[in-house]
């Protein structure tokens, strides 16, 4: 995907919108730097935000209103970027919600440097939302703000990958991976198939209580896999497909998922039809916003917003909130 730098420009506007704030984690043992941004419950006027190629609604650095708030980490999808799925987290947070979202280093916009031929990048994913949540709840300046106990993961394409690692599933590298990868020329699959699987230990995080997996990247696991997860899942796919998620794969995690789980398949869409795209990206990168015949990408993404919101509200809110 191709989503350009980040530069922020606000001018009046109606429009519904949160609080906006940049973060970064400082580079460490665990792992790089790493840049992000906060999407937060705002009670000023909203503006029009201009972030690269796309068009937020919000007020950047807004004081944060409300306390023991709820939490969503967001992971992007192979390429993207922090801002790929900015509709779902602006929703949630004009419903309460605090959203951070991540670039996650070496597998950005910015930075493809281990995107696609580095099989590390499966286990470092994880590793990226961990110390997300960790920032979040421990260095943040909205730490205090947050509800420890009610912490929710987002996440989209390879982000859905990473939301089943921390769930609790291991890639299957020599079972499934490896079936795979007999009938592919993805390069990591050169690594898979000469056995040269990550060494590094896989991040599993069991304060995330809930999770919205997007159309997931799910070669990699095995019903055995699935059968450790135990916080509930809303799982989403696309009838059609692309960019290496195909409707049987999630169709397969649906039927292995043990825990309590809804499923939903978006009729008649791809892959790409997850985000919005803004004017700037239909004229830069037109193939990533090309829709099948009556698919209304945006009134789709109403719906969505809508089923997001109302399975984190269900899983994540107080009843007397």
């Amino acid at each position: 995907m191709f989503f350009s730098a980040i530069g922020f420009c606000v001018t009046a506007t109606l429009v519904q919108a949160a609080g906006l704030r940049s973060f970064d984690i400082p580079a460490d043992a665990d792992g790089p730097a790493i840049h992000g941004m906060i999407w937060y419950p705002c009670a000023e006027t909203p503006g029009e935000i201009h972030a690269g190629v796309f068009i937020l609604s919000g007020v950047k650095d807004c004081p944060l209103a409300g306390n023991h708030l709820p939490l969503i980490a967001d992971s992007h999808g192979q390429g993207g970027t922090f801002l790929v799925n900015h509709d779902t987290a602006e929703t949630l947070a004009d419903n309460g919600f605090i959203v951070a979202a991540i670039n996650h280093p070496g597998d950005t916009a910015q930075d493809l440097s281990r995107s696609s031929g580095n099989l590390s990048i499966f286990v470092e994913r994880p590793a990226d939302i961990k110390r997300l949540i960790d920032f979040m709840i421990g260095a943040s300046p909205f730490a205090a703000k947050i509800d420890q106990a009610r912490i929710g993961f987002f996440g989209y394409s390879r982000g859905g990958y990473t939301g089943l690692v921390l769930l609790g599933a291991n890639p299957d590298w020599a079972g499934a991976a490896s079936n795979y990868c007999q009938q592919s020329q993805l390069p990591i699959c050169k690594q898979i198939l000469d056995r040269k699987y990550p060494s590094q230990p896989i991040t599993h995080d069991p304060r995330i209580k809930a999770a919205v997996l997007v159309d997931p990247l799910v070669i990699f696991f095995s019903a055995e896999s699935l059968a450790p997860l135990k916080a509930p899942v809303q799982l989403w796919a696309s009838e059609r497909g692309g960019y290496g998620v195909l409707l049987h794969d999630v169709a397969a995690v649906d039927a292995n998922l043990l825990v309590a789980h809804e499923y939903r398949v978006v009729s008649n869409a791809g892959h790409m039809a997850f985000f919005l795209c803004p004017p700037a990206l239909v004229q830069a990168r037109s193939q990533l916003c090309v829709d099948e015949p009556g698919f209304d990408r945006v009134a789709f993404h109403a719906e969505f917003n809508a089923d997001v919101l109302a399975f984190f509200r269900k899983w994540l809110v107080r009843p007397a909130e």
